[in-house]
C-alpha cells in the first residue's frame, strides 16, 4: 500500500471533522478583518459636519448637536467664529474648511449663515450647506438690511453696544444682548438656569460685521437646507422663509427659539443628516 492510500485511509470521521473546524476558523479569521475594514472604510466616507456659530452665542452652542452626530459617525469640527467682520470671519473659515480632507457639510446659526455663504463660494469639497435660523444674504445684503427686512425682530430693543479699541488705534462697537433680556430675546425655549449661563457666556459680534455688505453668496451653487424656527426673535420667521424660497433650499420649519441648536438639538441634527445623505 503506499503512503498516499494510507493517509486516505486514515481520514476517519472525526479527522474530517477537526479539518473542517480548522477551515471554518481560518475562513472567519480572514473574514472579520475585512468586514472591519470595509466599515471603516465607510465611516471614513461620511462627510465632515462643521458648524458655525452665530453672534451672541460660542461653539458649546452645539454640543447638543455635536454629541448626536458622533453617535452617528460624523467626524465634526466646531469652528470658533472670531465675530469680528464678515470678510474677516469668513476668510478664518475659509483657512480651517482648508485644513479639512474630503468632503464636508457645512452649518451656520444666525450671522454664522452670513459667514458659510461667503466662506464656501468656489470650495469644491463644500457639498451642502446647513442654514439654522440664520442669514442667507444676496450679494451686498447685510444682517442688519435682512432682520428689517420683515416686521418681528425685538433685538435692536435688547443689545448693550460697549466700545473698544482696534489693534490699529480705530474705534469699533461691540454688541451684547442684556442679560435680563437675553432668555426672552434669544433662548425662550431653554430652560433657564442654562439660558442665564449662556447670557453670561456670550460672545459679542461686532456691529460693523452685522451692517456689512456679503460677498457672492455660495447658496448659489451649492445645494442649500433651512431650518425656520418659528419663534425667533431676532431674525423674524417670514425673513427666514423668504431667504430660504430665494435660494430654492430644502425647507424645515420648527417651533423653536433662535437658539433652536440648543433648545431641539434632535431636530438640527436630522437637517444636517438629511444634507449630509445628499454627499456622494
Amino acid at each position: 500500500m503506499n503512503p498516499s492510500s494510507r493517509m486516505h485511509r486514515a481520514r476517519t470521521p472525526l479527522t474530517v471533522l477537526a479539518g473542517s473546524c480548522i477551515v471554518a476558523a481560518l475562513t472567519a479569521t480572514t473574514i472579520a478583518p475585512a468586514s472591519a475594514h470595509k466599515d471603516t472604510a465607510t465611516q471614513r466616507t461620511k462627510p465632515t459636519v462643521v458648524l458655525v456659530h452665530g453672534a451672541f452665542a460660542d461653539s458649546t452652542s452645539w454640543n447638543g448637536v455635536i454629541r448626536e452626530l458622533r453617535h452617528d459617525g460624523y467626524p465634526v469640527v466646531a469652528v470658533a467664529n472670531p465675530l469680528r467682520s464678515l470678510k474677516g470671519d469668513s476668510a478664518y473659515l475659509k483657512d480651517v474648511l482648508a485644513s479639512i480632507d474630503g468632503p464636508v457639510v457645512l452649518a451656520g446659526h444666525s450671522y454664522g449663515g452670513s459667514v458659510i455663504s461667503n466662506a464656501a463660494t468656489g470650495d469644491k469639497d463644500v457639498k451642502a450647506l446647513v442654514y439654522v435660523a440664520a442669514f442667507l444674504p444676496e450679494k451686498g445684503e447685510s444682517a442688519v438690511d435682512l432682520s428689517g427686512k420683515f416686521p418681528g425682530s425685538t433685538l435692536g430693543d435688547a443689545l448693550r453696544p460697549v466700545p473698544f479699541t482696534n489693534p490699529d488705534g480705530s474705534q469699533g462697537t461691540d454688541l451684547y444682548i442684556q442679560n435680563d433680556k437675553f432668555r426672552h430675546q434669544f433662548a425662550a425655549d431653554v430652560p433657564r438656569d442654562q439660558a442665564e449661563l449662556m447670557a453670561v457666556t456670550q460672545r459679542p459680534v461686532t456691529n460693523a460685521a452685522l451692517a456689512e455688505g456679503a460677498a457672492e453668496p455660495a447658496w448659489k451653487t451649492i445645494p442649500s437646507w433651512v431650518l425656520i424656527a418659528t419663534q425667533d426673535l431676532n431674525i423674524p420667521p417670514k425673513t427666514q422663509e423668504f431667504m430660504a424660497q430665494r435660494a430654492g433650499a430644502h425647507i424645515t420649519k420648527v417651533r423653536a427659539s433662535h437658539a433652536v441648536s440648543v433648545s431641539q438639538p434632535g431636530r438640527v441634527t436630522d437637517v444636517i443628516e438629511d444634507a449630509a445623505r445628499s454627499v456622494r
